[in-house]
């Protein structure tokens, strides 16, 4: 059963036209490297007055340096929000440059410093190599707070689909060690929970475009070097897993109702209410998995709006 009948309209040309995307261990670099060049070739010219420089931080122990993206304009401030983005990709795809728009866009709009991760990437590297690596981000945003001009007491962590889930298990792993914190949590269409691609009840009418059961299959299985699904997978991988949601900064979370992550961040969503965590909850009707690539739609310039004033209120830069 097709649910091509639910598209927005002004959605449906691009999304039934999308030509198909075969993910595999063997092709996987090739993909990465086509996706990264078609990208760049599209984006548009950023911002002059937003500096973009490359910085790395000091790698968690057993672990390599991770190389960073800095966004900023220039300032006398001391008080800066800070902004750790996390890009998606499934967890086997994507790179900081290919969200540098919008992070330009935080850095402009928002007079926040944007640092953007280029953590590792599955099934070269598997868990918990990723959230490592944004830790190491987020150890190194508080080390040189003073050089970055920013307020350590305003760094939220952002991301979409796998970016999303990373800073979810992210948010998991700070609370936990107790070492840092986040002022906000910025979900957009997380990929928290593993167990979606092994769920037999899950409504056909999610994931039959751009990232399916059989991709969300193989970017799990990536990350976690063994089958999904199973007994003992970590929260820090899969933030679903968590059994104490409490503690947990407040959310902002939005997916699209023909996602095939809709159920499971509808179910975070509300774990996260009833752990006593502050959460904003979109769900935009007809979008499917990236919908906000159709820029002139409807329902994206809603999702713009409400994901912009949602992450300033969240940094105090509203």
């Amino acid at each position: 059963m097709s649910s091509a009948h639910l598209l927005e309209p002004d959605l449906a040309d691009f999304f039934l036209s999308m030509p198909p995307l075969e993910l595999a261990r063997d092709t996987i670099v090739k993909v990465r490297a086509e996706r990264e060049a078609m990208a760049l070739a599209q984006m548009p010219p950023l911002p002059p007055e937003v500096s973009i420089v490359q910085e790395y931080a000091p790698g968690r122990p057993g672990h390599p340096n991770v190389r960073m993206k800095i966004y900023r304009t220039p300032s006398g401030r001391k008080d800066r929000p800070v902004i750790l983005h996390l890009h998606g990709g499934g967890y086997v795809m994507g790179s900081p440059e290919g969200m540098a728009p919008a992070c330009c866009a935080w850095a402009k709009g928002m007079d926040a410093v944007v640092v953007a991760p280029a953590y590792r990437l599955a099934p070269e590297t598997a868990y918990p190599g990723n959230v490592e690596d944004a830790y190491a981000a987020l150890a190194w945003i508080y080390a040189n707070a003073g050089q970055l001009g920013v307020d350590t007491s305003r760094i939220a962590v952002a991301g979409e689909s796998a970016g999303g889930g990373l800073a979810a298990a992210l948010a998991l792993l700070v609370r936990d060690r107790k070492e840092f914190s986040f002022c906000h949590q910025q979900l957009i269409f997380p990929m928290i929970d593993d167990r979606t691609t092994i769920r037999a009840d899950l409504s056909p009418m999610f994931g039959e475009y751009v990232w399916t059961r059989e991709k969300n299959h193989f970017g799990w299985a990536s990350l976690l070097g063994s089958e999904p699904g199973g007994q003992d997978v970590s929260p820090y991988a899969a933030a679903a897993r968590a059994e104490d949601l409490s503690g947990l900064p407040p959310t902002f979370i939005s997916t699209g109702a023909m996602d095939l992550f809709t159920e499971e961040n509808l179910e975070y969503a509300r774990r996260l209410m009833a752990a006593g965590v502050p959460v904003e909850l979109h769900v935009y009707p007809g979008a499917p998995h990236g919908f906000m690539w159709v820029v002139n739609a409807r329902v994206t310039k809603q999702y713009m709006r409400d994901a912009w004033d949602g992450l300033a209120r969240g940094i105090g830069a509203a």
